[in-house]
């Protein structure tokens, strides 16, 4: 059987956590902004499309922050019956040195994907996670939904939720990582 080569989209998100290192007692906030960064190949009949950017609001040490990545499409357009599998997966997000304090690992970075919101053409589409209390910790990549489809070409949309838990210990600063979407 032969995959389809896939398009890959990654997103850069900074987190940022204000009021100095971690003190006991201390309340810092955390603010995250999605900027992707788009790694896109010539027009395949098998792609993945994901938001160019999103907010994942703020939060605080020792708390989390979750919020909508906004809309990933895949499309379809190859011929006769065919199945795919979109997978997510994730980087640590660092700031300064990524020293252990200025990491948040991805083991504290979960994802659910929700059900689908927009769909044309036939076919079965399932989601990775369904619904919040089935998300997964992005420490390793995860399946983030499934589809078959008939002779006919096919889109298939769905919002995931990332949920960032924040340690207690974290150290104030801008955090980078990344977020991968692929489809085969």
């Amino acid at each position: 059987m032969r995959k389809a080569a896939a398009v890959i989209h990654a997103l850069v998100i900074p987190v940022t956590l204000a009021h100095g290192p971690a003190v006991p007692g201390a309340r810092a906030e955390v603010s995250m902004a999605v900027p992707a960064t788009v790694a896109a190949r010539a027009e395949h009949p098998l792609e993945i499309i994901v938001p160019t950017t999103a907010s994942l609001g703020t939060g605080s040490r020792g708390g989390s922050i979750s919020a909508s990545l906004g809309t990933v499409t895949v499309n379809d357009t190859r011929s006769g019956n065919r199945s795919w599998t979109a997978t997510v997966s994730a980087t640590d997000f660092t700031t300064g040195s990524g020293s252990g304090l200025e990491t948040i690992t991805k083991a504290n970075i979960a994802y659910w994907s929700g059900p689908v919101t927009s769909q044309t053409g036939t076919g079965t589409r399932t989601p990775g996670q369904a619904t919040a209390a089935q998300r997964v910790a992005l420490s390793i990549p995860a399946v983030a939904f499934r589809a078959s489809k008939g002779p006919i070409v096919t889109s298939t949309s769905w919002q995931p939720t990332i949920v960032v838990s924040v340690p207690q210990g974290a150290i104030s600063g801008v955090y980078t990582g990344t977020i991968t979407h692929s489809v085969a």
